[in-house]
Formats: C-alpha cells, structure tokens, sequence
C-alpha cells in the first residue's frame, strides 16, 4: 500500500449530511479548514466533495470534551453609529439652565 492510504475511510458524508451534524455555515467550516481546525474535505468527482464521517464525529466528539470560551462580546464604544455614552456623566437637567 501506499503511505498516504494508511488510514481508511470508512464513510464519507456529503455537504448536506455534514450540516445536520454541524450547524455551521458554510464560510464558517471553509474558514475552519484552510485553519486546520475542521476535517478537510476532499474531491471524489469534480462536482462532488465529501467529509470522512470518523473524523468529522472525532471533530464533534474533542469539542464536546473541551468547552471554547465564549467570544468577547463587541466594544460599543468603538461604534462609528449610535455611540454609546460614558455612564459617568450626569445627565442634563431642566435646574442647570438658570
């Protein structure tokens, strides 16, 4: 056998098995792939690529037993539109003006 067939594939899915197990978008798997953080998809025809099932569960399976942290969330105070305003400052008041 060659070296690269050591492992085989036992099943494979295709794009529409692959988003009931991961409800991921698309951009969002792609991305993850070029990054090394999802199985690779692979060619079987021009037309139709597919994802080994083993190592897409694998996938599942390792962030299953290891949480991600949250996101942080966004710094509103950075927003171009509708700034967000310092709490600190008192508001005006009718009793200023006088």
């Amino acid at each position: 056998m060659h070296g690269e067939l050591d492992t085989a594939v036992k099943k494979t899915i295709r794009r529409q098995q692959l988003r009931e197990m991961v409800p991921l978008a698309d951009s969002t798997i792609y991305e993850m792939e070029q990054r090394g953080e999802f199985p690779r998809r692979f060619a079987l025809t021009p037309r139709c690529v597919v994802w080994d099932l083993g190592e897409v569960q694998a996938w599942l399976a390792a962030r299953r037993s290891k949480p991600i942290a949250r996101a942080a969330g966004p710094d509103v105070k950075q927003r171009r539109a509708r700034p967000v305003k310092e709490p600190d400052r008192a508001p005006r008041s009718a009793s200023r003006a006088g």
